[in-house]
């Protein structure tokens, strides 16, 4: 390994390579930057790229680069949101806690690696710090790792820790990560919140989304006991947990004592609290959101948002139509995990209404919508309206019971609707 210029590190990309660029809001941006200073000369590129949090949209992403780099997002995000939406690059659908087998598999081949990395310690290693999750796979798997030094990254001990050695080359920058404002709940999230809150029991351990929703529900839990956390997006919202004892890990069976999260996204605060602490652990995502490690722990509780559901509990939490907006992330995963952990429970909430009035409690889900997690699989819902249970329900009773959570003005529609498609089932309960 040997320091150099980013310039210099871009040279290192060839023509038909595949790229892994990591994310959370650890983008390597001075190396992206470089790199996309050589679009003119550079062809056939394929850039790998999952939850990724960018200050900006990615400087590959212009137009007269549209067939030299490739975008294949896993999960998109505000980097390459519109990019793919104009029909330059696309999504690859897969369980993020998948996809690390296939970069291992050599399903998608992974040439070069771009990482951020902390300053190295006293041993020569340096963390990738708030990204481990598909980066800890694609840094195993890559030809050459193309990392920055920067110290504005924390040392985050567990899986994402390489040594210098491992490294092709290193760029010393000083770049400060990205940081994401902690999203206030409103004062209908916080009735979300409540609900969900009071369904936790003291010793559970935790999967907590990002935003207001989940926001809302740490909020909520500041009396409870002796929680855990294993999850995959750790962010500012469980900083207090931790600071007064309500997160202890004492109760986990899986690396009691130790919270566990794949990334973390969050301010500087957040950034600082993790720095060499020992007691927080960075782990591969195929290990985190492996549904029979997450069973493992009891009562497990998952919470996490959504776009839409219909009336039979299929959850859209993926797309706005056709239009792909995010991705399956480990939602799926964390349900499954839940509903196979003793006295484990799962949680999809969502207001009711979009913010111009719009329903989101549908007869049918959109057109195009993509279903993250099934029928099937669906626990309970929680809007602002309150929480119900789909799991053992029939289809008729199902649609009652989302009926019931639905905005009031809709909720008419909705019950002609559930008559039509099914017919005395639904009558008779109603």
């Amino acid at each position: 390994m040997k320091y150099m210029s980013a310039a210099e590190a871009a040279r290192l990309i060839e023509n038909g390579d595949h790229i892994y660029i990591q994310g959370s809001t650890s983008i390597p941006e001075v190396l992206v930057d470089a790199i996309a200073d050589r679009g003119h000369e550079l062809r056939d590129i394929t850039v790998y790229s999952a939850f990724a949090v960018g200050r900006r949209p990615s400087p590959i992403c212009r137009p007269e680069f549209k067939d030299v780099f490739f975008v294949d997002s896993f999960f998109v995000s505000n980097s390459f949101r519109e990019w793919i939406a104009q029909g330059y690059g696309t999504m690859t659908p897969r369980f993020l806690g998948e996809v690390p087998a296939l970069f291992r598999d050599g399903t998608c081949r992974v040439d070069v690696a771009l990482i951020n990395c902390s300053l190295p310690n006293e041993r020569g290693e340096v963390s990738f710090g708030v990204s481990a999750d598909l980066a800890t796979s694609a840094v195993e798997c890559a030809d050459r790792v193309i990392a920055q030094i920067n110290p504005h990254v924390p040392f985050t001990p567990g899986d994402a820790v390489i040594h210098m050695s491992q490294l092709s080359a290193a760029v010393e920058v000083d770049d400060p990560l990205v940081e994401v404002p902690t999203a206030m709940p409103t004062e209908q999230e916080i009735k979300i919140g409540n609900y969900i809150a009071e369904l936790i029991p003291d010793g559970a351990t935790l999967q907590i989304g990002v935003g207001g929703i989940p926001n809302a529900v740490i909020r909520a839990l500041e009396n409870h006991k002796n929680l855990g956390l294993h999850t995959e997006a750790m962010t500012d919202g469980v900083l207090p947990l931790l600071e007064k004892g309500i997160i202890d890990n004492s109760r986990k069976t899986v690396l009691p004592g130790k919270s566990v999260a794949s990334l973390a996204l969050g301010s500087k605060a957040l950034y600082k609290f993790l720095d060499h602490n020992e007691d927080v652990l960075f782990k591969d995502v195929a290990w985190t959101n492996d549904p029979f490690t997450i069973a493992r722990n009891p009562k497990v509780m998952s919470i996490n948002s959504c776009l839409e559901i219909d009336l039979t509990g299929q959850v859209c939490a993926d797309s706005i139509g056709k239009k792909i907006f995010s991705g399956v992330g480990g939602q799926h995963d964390f349900v499954y995990g839940s509903s196979r952990s003793e006295g484990g429970l799962s949680f999809l909430a969502m207001l009711a209404t979009t913010a111009k009035g719009v329903n989101k409690i549908k007869p049918v889900l959109t057109e195009g919508a993509g279903v993250v997690t099934t029928r099937f699989q669906t626990n309970y819902v929680v809007t602002e309206y309150g929480a119900v249970n789909l799991r053992g329900k029939n289809l008729a009773e199902r649609a009652k019971l989302m009926i019931s959570i639905a905005a009031p003005q809709f909720r008419e529609e909705l019950e002609r609707e559930a008559r039509e498609r099914f017919g005395h089932s639904f009558s008779r309960i109603y």
